[in-house]
């Protein structure tokens, strides 16, 4: 089970990071965007890392306060539940 729930984790963080990539490149170019709802609902279903991660890699969504506070917001609840169930 947790073997199982680690690759989701990854699979979900690597999907995640490239969809913001893939949203800022669109961004850059001006075409088609990926809704912000998307984005959010990626890293509420467990791709907070990696969303955080491209935010500050592909300096993506970084003047965005629902972004800068509710990501970080939104991994540090994840890690508690977490730890509370591993705990």
């Amino acid at each position: 089970m947790l073997k199982l729930a680690l690759t989701y984790l990854i699979l979900i963080n690597v999907v995640t990071f490239c969809v913001y990539a893939l949203d800022k490149q669109r961004a850059r170019k001006g075409k088609w965007r990926v809704s912000e709802a998307t984005l959010v609902m990626l890293a509420i279903i467990g791709g907070s890392l990696g969303a955080l991660l491209a935010m500050f890699i592909c300096r993506h969504k970084t003047r965005h306060t629902r972004f800068i506070v509710g990501i970080p917001a939104i991994l540090l609840a994840q890690l508690a539940i977490a730890f509370l169930m591993l705990g």
